[in-house]
């Protein structure tokens, strides 16, 4: 078949559109990728948005009366037992009209509408997993009963997955988690989340901060993202309360694009019990245009998440803002530890803490792992890059053949972006490479800073 051939798709994209935060920002850019290759690309969404420009995607939109159409959220609202089954029967009609060669499904709302859809007008579907249930359902106080939410979050773990012909996950600890349950292993794909590096060219750091309001010479640390629970603001927190004391300038910005009044009221209250008020900014409501800026003005940016089975776009967007990393192990998806982030081993906030300082204060060090970051990007998560690759996995799916095209599929997206670890408390069954065993030894020289968990864990360069 013609390596050029053009597809219709529809994205199913069961939440606001456009908005400002993980998943209707990757499909944002997704879309608009596979329309710069010359794909027809429709995307059915919910009436609610913010004011993002979209070049290139139709988009369409279901609506009911009096329903909240304004308010952006992240998680289950009551509004969507009313959009996602219009979406439904909008979705059917939206393939006959428009004569849709695949379906494109997100997250699990997405892929049961498009499932639905499937059924009735026999299109393959492609499901992109961004999450498991398990581990975020209960974060949202949604359902009364945490128990009742992990049974319901355990079904559909066990069910949603397995709608799509083809299932592509953000992360390998996703992947890993997806075949453990019983995906097959052979229809199920890594795509991280892409990123456009054109966005975050450089800038005048000191200039930007007299723009915002910050004196040079601050040291500034930056969380950038929404403020929901499972986000773990609490442990950054709890770090800027330890660090406090050492460095007199510190000051913290939460620069949410999306934040809820009770998780703010949760974060505005363990700010006051900390004392740490002085030194915590929150910036309410950042706009896309605007987050080059607050990463170009910051020293160190964080990831107090932990357990984390996607890919959180916060990641690429620090590397490519070229701002050194600090953050816990099970949310630093494609980082090696100090090479291109410094990691701490989950919920210990002390050693969160040191990752933190260490870049405060060793700045040559903070200036090799953001480059080095910055490098490693490349173009291997270019939205421009994945979108080939898409485009050859919509092949696969209406040749209904997931074998042939493989090696084409790895010339876009790789098998794997997971850097690989070699752990001292764990037996060798190779011996570790001469050149990897120097440049240790080297790394120890230069280190001034001892951090536990650092001498634990050494990084062998991913494949």
């Amino acid at each position: 078949m013609d390596e050029s051939r053009k597809h219709k798709v529809v994205m199913v994209a069961a939440c606001p559109f456009p908005a400002n935060h993980g998943s209707p920002a990757s499909i944002r850019e997704m879309s608009e990728a596979l329309v710069e290759l010359g794909h027809e690309v429709h995307i059915l969404t919910y009436p609610i948005k913010e004011n993002i420009p979209v070049v290139g995607p139709k988009i369409h939109r279901v609506s009911f009366p009096f329903l909240n159409k304004d308010k952006v959220t992240v998680g289950p609202t009551l509004e969507k037992f009313i959009y996602d089954p219009l979406m439904v029967f909008r979705l059917i009609w939206m393939i006959w009209r428009y004569k849709i060669d695949v379906i494109h499904a997100h997250n699990y709302e997405g892929a049961l509408i498009g499932w639905l859809a499937k059924l009735v007008t026999r299109r393959p579907m492609l499901y992109n997993a961004v999450n498991n249930m398990v581990d975020e359902l209960v974060t949202y106080d949604f359902i009364w009963s945490k128990k009742f939410a992990l049974k319901l979050a355990g079904l559909l773990d066990k069910t949603i997955p397995f709608m799509g012909d083809y299932v592509t996950a953000v992360s390998d600890s996703l992947k890993a988690y997806l075949v453990k349950i019983g995906v097959r292993a052979d229809k199920i794909q890594v795509l991280p989340a892409g990123v456009n590096a054109s966005m975050f060219s450089a800038r005048d750091k000191q200039a930007l901060r007299e723009k915002y309001g910050y004196r040079e010479g601050q040291q500034i640390v930056i969380y950038t993202g929404s403020l929901d629970k499972f986000q773990r603001i609490d442990y950054l927190l709890d770090a800027t309360h330890l660090l406090k004391p050492q460095y007199p300038e510190l000051k913290v910005i939460l620069a949410s694009n999306i934040a809820n009044q009770k998780d703010l009221d949760t974060i505005e209250a363990q700010i006051q019990r900390l004392d740490i008020a002085d030194v915590v900014d929150i910036v309410k409501g950042l706009e896309l245009e605007k987050l080059p800026d607050y990463l170009a003005l910051s020293d160190v940016a964080t990831l107090p998440r932990t357990d984390c089975p996607g890919h959180p776009v916060k990641i690429l967007n620090y590397m490519c803002g070229n701002i050194p990393i600090a953050g816990f192990t099970g949310a630093a998806k494609g980082l090696h530890h100090m090479k291109t982030a410094v990691l701490a081993e989950d919920h210990n906030v002390e050693e969160f803490a040191k990752s933190i300082a260490m870049l405060l204060d060793e700045k040559d060090k903070a200036q090799y792992v953001a480059e080095q970051a910055r490098q490693t990007l490349g173009e291997l998560y270019e939205w421009k890059v994945l979108a080939k690759g898409i485009a050859v996995i919509y092949d696969m799916l209406i040749e209904r053949d997931f074998e042939t095209r493989k090696p084409l599929l790895k010339q876009y997206i790789r098998d794997s972006y997971q850097p690989k670890f070699w752990d001292k408390r764990q037996e060798q069954k190779t011996p570790v490479p001469e050149d990897i065993l120097e440049r240790r030894k080297g790394e120890r020289r230069k280190q001034h800073l001892r951090i536990d968990f650092i001498e634990r864990r050494r990084v062998i360069d991913a494949e």
